[in-house]
């Protein structure tokens, strides 16, 4: 029997959260030594994985199968595709750096009446969404996929309530409020979507009479399993209305900002870089695949939804006074790039979309944990409170820029290439769309720049006269992201390579082809 990797590289940030959350009050630095290690091992068996995939080989590789609940058809299926193993390392990759810049969010404030959780309460609770994520990843079980997409909203519920920003300017009891105030809204508007999400999944066992997503797929492909059309469209609908809320796409959105604003950065970063990443995925793993007609028949509608979202949460970034606002909404306006590369149902704009999940993990990672930085050092998250801090603080200011420079996908860093990917594909078939959806990219370059001008230049503002550049920790943080941003914008080969074969499975399983140029190439 074959060393089970994907379930060790899930199980083990699992087990560490349970041995760090275990590590008495009084040792705060061993917890967190303990779960960057832990992050850091299972960032090597990522690698592992990585290594062992073969991008042209059998669509799901690695893959563990046993007996769960037998009676109702459920197995334990684990299996990875390009786009999950593309995923697992983007995620695998961002945890260290997430809990490196986290080190001092949790510590136990000196004065004041509040009280924090326990500090190892915080990276306990880190790994434990690491390890819910990395298994929605692997998950080939209907089932087995539901469980852990609503398990990861119990620990992400407590890192929003329990360890939210302390740069706050209304005072303790105000921010408390508030703190909760998100984490409710994010933990009903995922719940609503879950509990949704599990008609269609009980439906799903109805009509298939199990919950395996290869052997569903299979019988769909040859003919062997039909689903009436209206059954299918409904099926669809409950999946993607959970994926939506996830994503979040437009108008299902809202939670968002409030989480994002209201969390530690790391925090913010964990939600918007890795978690709302599931939704995403399961569009493509899971929609298009169980659902290939009711995909096709719901494209129209999902396409102007994610046009909205990009045009719609630019505009809002433009607007926004807060730092963490300001990223949330242009995250949203992200995500609706990635789900039109999605829909779009040609193999340019789906490689693009997955590509766009990963830079845009790597490039709102760098932003927002360099701006966690720099609110840290003033104690407030508007941006009328700053000016100047390029003089007094020009590293983290650098940083910052390319940072934000990436978020608006200048030529040269990681995002430009999927969001060209994703306007190619989606122009090639539906042209209106892809037009409309490149003042998205007008927009970013104006609430990110409007964002640095009045942040880092201009006269020194008395408050952050004395503000210090980056430590040595958070160099550490920044730097490889800002490597990452780089090469990827350079060389996205290596990413390409592996998701393009499984992009071409699932345009298959669509019964889609990319459109014939209207014009022939010259031989």
């Amino acid at each position: 029997m074959s060393f089970p990797l994907l379930t060790a590289t899930a199980a083990l940030p699992a087990a560490g959260a349970v041995v760090t959350a275990a590590v008495p009050a009084a040792q705060r630095t061993a917890a967190k030594w303990l779960a960057l290690l832990v992050s850091l091992a299972t960032l090597a068996l990522a690698i592992t994985i990585l290594v062992r995939f073969t991008p042209n080989g059998a669509r799901y590789q690695l893959t563990e199968s046993h007996a769960w609940i037998k009676d109702f058809g459920v197995r334990y299926e684990l299996g990875v595709d390009g786009i999950a193993v593309a995923l697992i390392a983007l995620t695998a990759v961002l945890i260290p750096f997430i809990i490196l810049a986290g080190w001092h969010d949790a510590d136990p404030l000196e004065t004041g009446s509040r009280r924090w959780r326990p500090t190892q309460g915080f990276f306990a609770l880190i790994l434990a969404v690491e390890a819910m994520v990395l298994i929605s990843f692997e998950a080939t079980d209907v089932f087995l996929f539901y469980i852990f997409f609503e398990a990861m909203l119990i620990p992400m519920y407590f890192l929003i309530g329990g360890f939210g920003d302390r740069a706050h300017a209304q005072g303790e009891k105000a921010a408390s409020t508030q703190r909760s105030y998100a984490a409710v809204k994010f933990l009903l508007y995922n719940l609503v979507g879950g509990l949704i999400m599990l008609a269609a999944v009980i439906g799903v066992y109805v009509v298939a009479g199990n919950f395996s997503l290869q052997e569903i797929a299979q019988a769909r492909a040859n003919g062997s399993l039909h689903m009436a059309t209206s059954t299918e469209r409904w099926l669809f609908l409950g999946f993607f209305f959970a994926f939506a809320v996830k994503a979040p796409l437009w108008p299902l959105h809202t939670w968002l900002p409030n989480a994002m604003q209201e969390s530690t950065a790391p925090v913010a970063v964990l939600i918007t870089a890795v978690v709302d990443k599931v939704g995403t995925f399961a569009m493509l793993r899971f929609c298009l695949q169980l659902f290939p007609q009711a995909s096709k028949w719901a494209t129209p509608v999902i396409l102007v939804l994610a046009l909205i979202s990009i045009v719609y949460g630019a505009l809002l970034a433009v607007g926004q006074r807060d730092i963490k606002r300001l990223v949330a909404y242009a995250s949203i306006s992200h995500f609706g790039f990635i789900v039109m590369g999605i829909f779009a149902m040609t193999s340019q704009g789906q490689s693009g979309a997955t590509l766009y999940m990963v830079n845009h993990g790597i490039s709102t990672a760098a932003l927002m944990l360099v701006a966690g930085f720099l609110i840290s050092r003033r104690g407030s998250r508007l941006i009328a409170d700053y000016g100047g801090v390029q003089k007094v603080a020009p590293v983290l200011a650098g940083t910052f820029l390319i940072g934000g420079l990436a978020t608006l996908s200048l030529p040269g860093l990681a995002p430009f290439v999927s969001e060209f990917l994703v306007l190619v594909g989606t122009f090639t078939r539906y042209p209106v769309i892809g037009v409309i959806a490149t003042f998205g990219i007008v927009l970013a370059a104006l609430y990110t720049l409007v964002l640095y001008q009045r942040t880092m230049t201009g006269p020194v503002k008395p408050e952050v006269s004395a503000m210090p550049d980056l430590r040595a920790r958070e160099l550490v943080v920044v730097a490889p992201l800002i490597v990452l941003l780089i090469f990827l914008g350079v060389y996205p080969k290596p990413v390409t390579d592996i998701v393009n074969p499984a992009v071409k499975q699932t345009m298959s399983d669509v019964h889609k082809t990319d459109p014939k140029p209207s014009v022939e190439a010259a031989k």
